[in-house]
């Protein structure tokens, strides 16, 4: 939501005389974003007086009067209840959630941990200890790590990587590969975990083979006789899908994310790089960054056989409902082929069932996922998870990352199934309550929030 602070100077002398000393402003959040909207228009009264400043009576009868106009409501599209749920799975953890309805594109739940209680900023609120706490807090509070933070994704981009290979009949869906616990190339082994044959492309998602993955990237970068071709043809997907190039939600502060270029490898490795050099991209590493809200949206666009709406957190203006959004709602494609998702589907189903993340397994729920155990060279792994349900006619599509968490199963996968079991049951069943139980109590981080400071 954000919160309003007064004008200062330079609001005042920039904004063309729509505000004057006193008057308020949205600072962050969706009362930034929508502030043209809010704030309204004033109104203005002239007043007759007399030589003595006695009221005397309305000047020209108020004829040159104007009404204030009030500002206008915002229906959002945010689920209370859900994203109640998703702030009590992020107590006392650094990362965030984005829900999405892949059906429309609006965001069910977007969850930035550690947050903050916007009453903090209240207007004429006395408490200014907590208020510097906020700016001071290490695990920066204020910072929407939803939409802001750049995060490896992973494992999770395997299957981005799988659709494009597809796409570009790089592979076929019975395709296999036999890795040995390891991919070898130049003498150097590149780990792989322990995991049943991999016969065919949904058992290499199921089981998250780095080797199947690797070879796959290298093959489509390869295919077309220079690297920088191949990256710029992979690259062409993902900047469809706003990878890279953002996604243009409505709210200010969304990041780019960031895919490396043919360009970008030609400054920093010499225009001879080969795709082993980069390879690493291939199983969501290297370079390769992306947010949350963009994880999620691949997972809607998976959920749709290729297509997406731009996501977006309002769905249109309580008071004015003719008002036009200011954004697009229309699909966009992300040029695949719809026959491709089913071997996708099919493999992020078996992700749940018999694979890397049966902690997200809902008895009557055909659940889809992929996890990922994004590697951090400045600590513990992170806990990264995609995933949409039910399978057949998805009604929600969800990302969640829990930084320094370990293993994709361990946290996100779990988070994340408790999000779509309240989304399509409206409760948590009894059987999965543990989880619930598990994921609320359970500490990452110590951490006394900003309104308890001075308690």
């Amino acid at each position: 939501l954000g919160y309003i602070k007064e004008v200062d100077n330079n609001q005042l002398l920039s904004q063309s005389n729509q505000y004057k000393v006193g008057d308020y402003i949205g600072a962050i959040g969706l009362e930034k974003q929508y502030e043209t909207y809010l704030k309204g228009v004033n109104g203005t009264e002239f007043r007759l007086k007399d030589n003595l400043g006695r009221f005397v009576g309305p000047y020209k009868e108020g004829s040159v009067d104007s009404t204030a106009i009030a500002g206008k409501d915002l229906e959002l599209s945010i689920d209370a209840e859900l994203q109640q749920l998703g702030e009590e799975l992020m107590a006392n953890k650094i990362g965030s959630i984005v829900a999405i309805e892949p059906s429309s594109g609006e965001i069910l739940a977007m969850v930035s941990a550690p947050s903050f209680d916007p009453n903090i900023m209240t207007i004429g609120k006395e408490d200014k200890q907590s208020i510097r706490a906020l700016f001071t807090d290490s695990s920066k509070p204020l910072f929407n790590r939803a939409v802001s933070a750049k995060y490896p994704p992973g494992s999770i981009f395997k299957a981005l990587v799988a659709l494009i290979g597809l796409q570009e009949k790089i592979i076929t869906p019975d395709r296999g590969y036999p890795c040995r616990g390891a991919y070898y190339i130049g003498g150097q082994a590149r780990k792989c975990h322990r995991h049943p044959g991999i016969g065919d492309l949904p058992t290499a998602i199921a089981w998250s083979c780095n080797s199947y993955f690797f070879q796959t990237y290298r093959e489509i970068i390869d295919h077309y006789g220079r690297p920088q071709l191949g990256l710029d043809v992979f690259n062409k997907y993902l900047h469809t899908l706003g990878l890279g190039v953002g996604l243009g939600v409505d709210l200010p502060t969304e990041t780019r994310g960031f895919v490396p270029t043919s360009s970008y490898y030609n400054k920093k490795k010499g225009e001879r790089w080969k795709s082993p050099w980069i390879m690493s991209n291939g199983i969501g590493q290297g370079e390769l960054q992306l947010t949350t809200l963009q994880m999620a949206n691949i997972g809607a666009m998976i959920a749709n056989n290729g297509w997406f709406i731009r996501p977006h957190l309002v769905k249109g203006f309580a008071n004015d409902p003719q008002l036009p959004l200011p954004f697009s709602t229309d699909k966009i494609s992300m040029g695949i082929e719809p026959h491709h998702f089913l071997p996708i589907k099919e493999g992020m189903e078996q992700v749940v069932s018999r694979g890397t993340a049966r902690s997200a397994f809902i008895a009557d729920i055909a659940v889809c996922g992929k996890t990922g155990t994004a590697q951090n060279t400045h600590g513990k792994d992170h806990s990264v998870f995609l995933g949409f349900a039910p399978k057949n006619n998805p009604t929600i599509a969800v990302a969640v990352y829990v930084e320094n968490a370990g293993w994709g199963a361990d946290f996100a996968a779990p988070i994340a199934s408790l999000i779509m079991e309240k989304w399509i049951r409206k409760s948590i069943s009894p059987a999965r309550q543990f989880w619930e139980k598990k994921m609320k109590e359970k500490r990452l981080i110590n951490r006394v929030p900003a309104s308890d400071s001075t308690r």
